[in-house]
């Protein structure tokens, strides 16, 4: 093996994407022994080492026959093909769509990300708070979620979590409601709807938000999924805010993930006497900070001034937008509010997408929603 690593710039080429779809089947999320094969030989060489008898550095003869059982049985264009009939796309580190601070998890980073959606993730994701929780919650946790959810949605924050039962769907839902930006980041394919009671939910992040996963399509959740899992939905996102959670709560761990990686930690409390809490009051003793509101999230996690009047200019030029994009925006007249219908038929694009590059545009400065009605926040120029 010659040690070639390959470089992360630019768009990957298809040996080096093939070779890390390839890769989402052998090994498992977060394999940090697997991210320092990529990091020192590249992708291509580390998938094709894979194919023969004689083990990489630091693996065990054990492992090393399952781990090849798994790439005598990779078909990455197979994969490719599969979800791309669901209108979905497979991103490598370097492509112009990838989420930069992914890259802090180091040899922990995602070989790759399969992602049903709007275009623009990596926008999208400039702008992102986890609010993460207890399955099980109680009635109080489920309407802070969603007030949470909707809260930061409305201020042009994407809202990113789990897509599971109680303070995810509840978070989930409440950005959904109000027009506003979410991320389903998955502990299994992004074509498996798990749990199977957020069926709805999850199809509808698939077509207004986005799904992301690191695992192949048809890939099951277990156990340790979900805990790895976690680490990505900290680093996608410039804090986590974690809503009722037990002292032994998978939901803490994304939180942990956050501090370790420099981000903000947040937690909303609850009861005293409520066990469903307990976790975040722990949080609260240690690393994490109170907040009880989208505002106070915000204060944290936002730039300076980020409560002060918009200013009357975009964040971000309009010639870095994605082509789409900036025709949704030509789109939009100036001085009055229409709603997402008059916008698709106006620039020739479908409702979901255009909700979608709504919510793209919001999150950059450019315009405004209200009650599901959209309009320029500067002139146009």
């Amino acid at each position: 093996m010659s040690g070639h690593r390959v470089s992360d710039g630019g768009a990957a080429p298809d040996e080096e994407r093939l070779a890390r779809v390839a890769l989402t089947r052998i090994v498992e999320p977060g394999d940090e022994l697997a991210g320092s094969w990529l990091s020192r030989y590249g992708p291509v060489e580390t998938a094709r080492a894979l194919g023969a008898a004689t083990p990489l550095p630091g693996v065990g003869e054990r492992r090393w026959a399952g781990l090849r059982l798994r790439a005598a049985a990779a078909r990455p264009a197979e994969d490719l093909e599969t979800l791309t009939a669901l209108g979905g796309r497979f991103l490598c580190p370097g492509d112009v769509e990838w989420p930069g601070q992914l890259d802090d998890l180091a040899t922990a980073r995602p070989v790759g990300l399969w992602v049903r959606g709007a275009a623009s993730l990596r926008f999208a994701a400039l702008r992102s708070v986890a609010v993460v929780g207890a399955r099980a919650c109680t009635e109080y946790g489920a309407h802070v979620a969603s007030v949470l959810g909707a809260g930061l949605a409305e201020r042009g924050w994407t809202v990113v979590s789990g897509a599971a039962y109680g303070v995810d769907a509840a978070a989930h839902r409440g950005a959904l409601a109000v027009g506003g930006s979410t991320v389903g980041v998955l502990a299994c394919g992004v074509d498996v709807a798990y749990p199977s009671g957020n069926r709805e939910l999850i199809s509808r992040l698939g077509q207004e938000g986005w799904l992301l996963a690191e695992l192949a399509p048809g890939e099951h959740p277990t156990r340790p999924r979900f805990v790895l899992r976690n680490r990505v939905i900290a680093a996608l996102t410039r804090g986590t805010v974690v809503v009722e959670a037990r002292l032994r709560s998978g939901s803490l761990s994304t939180a942990r993930w956050a501090a370790r990686l420099g981000r903000h930690t947040m937690g909303v409390p609850g009861a005293v006497t409520s066990g469903l809490s307990s976790g975040v009051h722990a949080l609260l003793r240690n690393e994490g900070q109170l907040v009880t509101g989208a505002e106070e999230v915000i204060e944290l996690v936002g730039p300076m001034g980020a409560l002060a009047p918009v200013p009357d200019r975009p964040v971000l030029a309009r010639d870095l937008l994605h082509p789409a994009t900036a025709r949704v925006l030509e789109a939009l007249p100036a001085g009055r509010a229409v709603p997402v219908e008059w916008v698709a038929r106006a620039s020739g694009t479908a409702a979901e997408q255009t909700r979608a590059r709504l919510g793209e545009l919001r999150a950059l400065g450019f315009v405004e929603g209200v009650q599901d009605r959209w309009q320029l926040t500067h002139p146009p120029g």
